[in-house]
């Protein structure tokens, strides 16, 4: 008989916190409509981009970009992270021995490109301020790259970072060499 009735109370508990969520649901619903109706729709999409969202809006990237496609890695970038990326800008691509990009996108390179692009990304933000001359960062590889200041400049590997780009899920560096797993 208690049992019966505790499971009754529990029952009309539940029952009415539902009914104030449907009318806060609706209140709130009501509110957002008069907001938007009232309210100049300004969308500032520039700040609420993605890694990889960043990197197909910068025209800097389109080498980049069609790396991590080739090596499927776009769903990954797109997680939450967080990410702090080193993305090499079309030049240096460009810098590496004729053939090797072409050779790295053909579908049976995927798994070496991958692992090319994985040692271009940690799980963490690094900001400029956290990166100190010597330290090591761990890559998604498995393997670490090297930050190095030298007069002011900080380089990751031998990597100059020529910009910084903050994105939704991480931080973008923008890096003038490709970073090689050594």
């Amino acid at each position: 008989m208690k049992t019966s009735i505790l499971i009754l109370i529990f029952f009309v508990i539940i029952s009415g916190g539902c009914s104030k969520n449907e009318d806060q649901t609706k209140s709130a619903s009501d509110q957002n409509s008069k907001v938007t109706e009232n309210t100049p729709q300004n969308i500032d999409n520039e700040s609420k981009k993605d890694i990889i969202k960043t990197a197909i809006a910068s025209k800097d990237h389109t080498t980049l970009v069609t790396a991590i496609k080739a090596a499927d890695l776009v769903v990954s970038l797109s997680n939450s992270g967080p990410f702090t990326v080193f993305a090499p800008v079309n030049s240096a691509f460009e810098k590496l021995p004729a053939g090797t990009v072409d050779e790295l996108l053909k579908s049976e390179n995927k798994s070496k490109l991958a692992s090319i692009l994985q040692h271009h990304v940690a799980v963490a933000v690094y900001t400029k301020d956290i990166l100190k001359d010597g330290m090591n960062i761990g890559m998604v590889d498995g393997k670490n790259a090297k930050v190095t200041i030298k007069d002011g400049v900080t380089f990751i590997d031998k990597a100059k970072i020529i910009a910084t780009v903050p994105a939704t899920n991480g931080i973008i560096y923008v890096v003038d060499e490709v970073i090689l797993p050594q």
